[in-house]
């Protein structure tokens, strides 16, 4: 069973899930939108019981304690120095790195700019975001894909997503996403200024600047009915990782791979860490 904690830092108190004891391997995993800490229940479950100590945050402005109100205080850096404020917490040097979704952009981040702290990096869904923004530049494909990212920047997204007992946002969701989680996510999302922090991240949000290379080892786990990602982008990431890199391409499954696939993300996800102990 994972334990609710509370994580301080100097940008304020960050709710978190963990699991495992906390003088085991160290694991900080990254949600996505629109979701929270949650959506990695069944894997904080199986790294505690493998000895891992798992800790899955709720992210900037997901936390009421961290929760700012300029779009400015959701510039990538500022989700960056989350993760390595959280890991400093934790007295960690080093420790591996699991993100899904915007989880995953942080962690590409994260990964390329301080390798010196990164373990491993396994990112799911998205791709290195170099990768991603050429993509999102060239690719008729991705620009086709990423075109709802516009919607949600607007001044209107919140009232749009809300409407009719949440009936937009919940259709984010479907398929994948179990019920009860759906329902937790929604409920979080309609406290006081909750979905304005969410829909934050993309107003931000510029993917104007390279971050380079990666070096450490990286899964990256991508699924052929993603319909926010498309193939390209994917399959360009490995020009972007020069550390030991895998790749693994789930069939079948949606966007939402941690909810909709544990059983073989987990799976992925153990042997990525065994291969890399040390």
């Amino acid at each position: 069973m994972a334990e609710y904690i509370q994580i301080p830092t100097p940008a304020g108190k960050f709710d978190a899930l963990t699991a495992g004891p906390e003088d085991g391997r160290p694991v900080l995993l990254l949600h996505g939108f629109p979701e929270a800490a949650v959506e990695w229940s069944e894997q904080l479950g199986v790294l505690g019981g493998a000895e891992c100590f798992a800790v899955a945050p709720d992210q900037r402005g997901y936390s009421p304690g961290v929760r700012p109100e300029q779009v400015a205080d959701y510039r990538m850096q500022e989700l960056v120095g989350d993760v390595l404020a959280i890991a400093d917490h934790f007295g960690w040097e080093r420790f591996d790195l699991v993100g899904h979704d915007w989880g995953a952009a942080v962690a590409w981040s994260v990964a390329a700019e301080h390798p010196d702290r990164i373990r491993t990096l396994t990112a799911v869904s998205i791709p290195h975001l170099d990768a991603f923004t050429k993509a999102v530049r060239e690719d008729e494909d991705q620009q086709q894909r990423s075109a709802y990212m516009q919607a949600l920047r607007s001044s209107t997204a919140e009232k749009t997503l809300l409407a009719d007992n949440a009936a937009k946002l919940r259709r984010i969701y479907y398929p994948g996403v179990p019920e009860h989680h759906v329902d937790d996510y929604v409920q979080r999302l309609t406290e006081p200024g909750a979905l304005t922090g969410a829909l934050n991240w993309y107003r931000a949000s510029r993917f104007n600047e390279e971050i380079g290379p990666v070096t450490v080892p990286t899964l990256f786990v991508w699924s052929t009915e993603d319909v926010a990602v498309g193939s390209t982008a994917a399959l360009a990431t490995e020009q972007h990782v020069t550390g030991p890199y895998r790749f693994e391409m789930l069939q079948e499954v949606s966007h939402w791979i941690p909810e909709e696939a544990p059983d073989s993300l987990t799976r992925l996800l153990l042997q990525h860490l065994l291969a890399h102990a040390e």
